[in-house]
């Protein structure tokens, strides 16, 4: 088989890189071209997303591919970022404004207005999704409230790695995986549900047309080529959403498993042949999310290493001496014994203006040691992930159709030994740790199934094995 070339953007929330990769018919090999950082931007009391940055950045990306292996041997690109965040476009094209940030305080109470008009229960019933302030559906609702002539003179409204496909094609689509992430979208008809719809008061046709992963959006437009140099490639739906990417790469050779996407937010969850809703997983809280080929990634959104990253840059503020280093820092839970816990899910840790003082205060309001140095916060945060993650897998193990034998984690969490020891340790299963690039892996395996290199998802997880290594952590004897 030819060697081909497969360019895969991923876009986390707040960083960015692209990848390269190299298919030889049996691994994958990727290369990292370029990363990159994009804070939230706060302007007007608001905070939002530099979408014109981010497409630069692909363009940028897209040069060096041509200067790097020529510019006809790019067989195609492939866009995936975070969910429930859209860009709005008017009919010429152009953005109508930049895209609010999930983070952006203007939804809270939006779950309690919405469900004024439909009950949780409803809303619940047709799209599984679990409630958080943010979802798509509460962030249009509210700027339907607060700003409706943004919505009014939108011709498109489209998911950020739609957005970004459409400024490189000219095509505008919806992508199942990340609009599966808007509650907005009814797993059982397997599009944007009309009673939704109907309460936000925004046509249909809006947001693109429906693709699924594998599919071929389109090639890039005459512009976008002249401007990198290429010639004549093709983009493809990839999972859209992150962690849809990062789940296709799971390196597993059964369906006995649980996965954990570790990075500043943790998605722990299963592979599901359907959607799970039921008043069970209402209770919980737990969401259905589109996956590949037809399955449903059941699933509960928890804090992640956000906690750590806020405190790491915090560190330099109040103590002295402060390992810079990510892995050294790390290291330091072994020289605490603060044994204090905290719930990374409680709102005081969503975006607080100093992360340390509200560990301090929720420590002291639980009547618990409050942390003294690095290594107290360190180990309280790791220790207290670990527990969330056993608490969240126990609830899952209630609603799964399956044996959960053990976890895998994936992203750049997995490379933290510290946590994934407390894992195992709390879950008493195996943890697989890696591989760190499962998300970028996740996508350039549907562009090989969109080019047609691979058939099916058996195959994709085939080749993410041969192109991957893992660590195993084992529970110790307590």
């Amino acid at each position: 088989m030819n060697t081909t070339y497969h360019l895969a953007v991923d876009l986390g929330a707040t960083s960015g890189r692209t990848i390269l990769a190299k298919f030889n018919g049996d691994k994958v090999e990727m290369e990292e071209l370029t990363r990159f950082k994009y804070p939230m931007l706060p302007i007007a009391g608001h905070l939002f997303w530099d979408l014109p940055f981010l497409y630069q950045e692909i363009l940028k990306a897209l040069k060096l591919v041509g200067e790097k292996i020529g510019k006809e041997n790019l067989t195609s690109i492939g866009i995936d970022t975070w969910g429930c965040d859209v860009a709005y476009f008017f009919k010429d094209g152009t953005l109508a404004g930049l895209p609010y940030c999930y983070r952006d305080s203007h939804t809270e109470g939006a779950i309690e207005r919405f469900s004024s008009i439909m009950t949780k229960d409803t809303l619940y019933e047709k799209t599984g999704i679990q409630f958080m302030d943010f979802n798509t559906v509460f962030q249009l609702f509210t700027i339907k409230q607060n700003n409706p002539e943004l919505i009014e003179a939108s011709d498109k409204i489209l998911f950020i790695p739609d957005a970004l496909a459409y400024m490189l094609t000219g095509k505008a689509v919806m992508e199942y995986t990340v609009a599966s992430t808007s509650q907005m979208l009814n797993p059982k008809t397997g599009d944007l549900d009309e009673d939704v719809l109907k309460i936000l008061g925004i046509s249909r046709n809006k947001f693109g047309t429906s693709v699924k992963p594998g599919d071929i959006i389109g090639r890039m437009n005459k512009e976008v080529l002249e401007y990198t140099g290429l010639s004549d490639v093709e983009v493809v739906a990839v999972a859209g959403h992150d962690t849809a990417s990062a789940v296709i790469a799971v390196p597993t050779p059964d369906e006995n498993y649980a996965y954990l996407s570790c990075g500043t937010w943790s998605l722990l969850g299963i592979e599901s042949p359907e959607a799970i809703i039921n008043e069970k997983s209402h209770g919980y809280n737990f969401t259905n999310e589109g996956g590949i080929d037809g399955t449903t990634r059941f699933l509960k959104n928890i804090c992640g290493l956000w906690i750590f990253e806020r405190c790491r840059e915090e560190f330099p503020n109040k103590f002295k001496d402060v390992p810079e280093n990510i892995s050294d820092l790390a290291a330091l839970c072994n020289q605490s014994s603060c044994d204090s816990i905290i719930n990374p899910d409680h709102p005081s840790f969503a975006h607080p203006s100093n992360m340390m003082k509200a560990i301090e205060k929720y420590c002291k309001d639980t009547n618990q040691e409050i942390p003294q140095t690095p290594a107290d916060f360190i180990r309280v945060i790791y220790r207290s992930l670990a527990k969330r993650y056993k608490e969240v897998l126990e609830r899952l193990k209630e609603c799964s159709p399956k044996e959960v034998k053990r976890l895998h984690v994936i992203g750049g969490g997995s490379l933290n030994q510290y946590l994934m020891q407390y894992a195992a340790d709390e879950l008493g299963i195996p943890v697989v740790a890696g591989p760190t690039e499962s998300t970028a892996l996740g996508n350039i395996l549907v562009q090989l199934q969109a080019c047609g290199k691979v058939d099916n998802l058996k195959e994709m997880r085939e080749v993410a094995i041969a192109s991957t290594s893992t660590k195993t952590y084992q529970p110790k004897q307590q």
